[in-house]
């Protein structure tokens, strides 16, 4: 398990990247799956890391495990790749936009 510093500075960075909540994030899975004729099953909805999100947004710091640190990392490191905190989202950039939201990033969220 990770040190207790460097469990702070992660936890602080995801939370800081994902910054939709629990519901939106489950609300936009179920939308991004939904089909003209079907619909996954709410607990289905989405990608394994986006469930994955929507788990470890709904657990406490000290019940965390190595593998939700794992995909913790994965999540700052995707939204921080993928962002320019000195250029403002642009609505034209949908993809990106609905790719960051399957992993709790909304970047035209304030």
């Amino acid at each position: 398990m990770a040190d207790a510093l460097e469990l702070d500075a992660l936890w602080e960075d995801f939370h800081r990247v994902v910054n939709m909540t629990s519901a939106e994030l489950s609300d936009w899975l179920r939308v991004r799956d939904s089909g003209e004729l079907t619909e996954p099953l709410p607990d289905d909805a989405g990608s394994p890391l986006g469930q994955h999100v929507l788990a470890i947004l709904q657990k406490r710091r000290t019940d965390l495990t190595e593998d939700d640190l794992g995909a913790m990392r994965k999540v700052v490191d995707t939204v921080t790749s993928q962002t320019d905190p000195e250029n403002e989202p642009r609505s034209e950039d949908t993809r990106l936009r609905h790719r960051l939201m399957t992993v709790g990033h909304d970047p035209l969220k304030p």
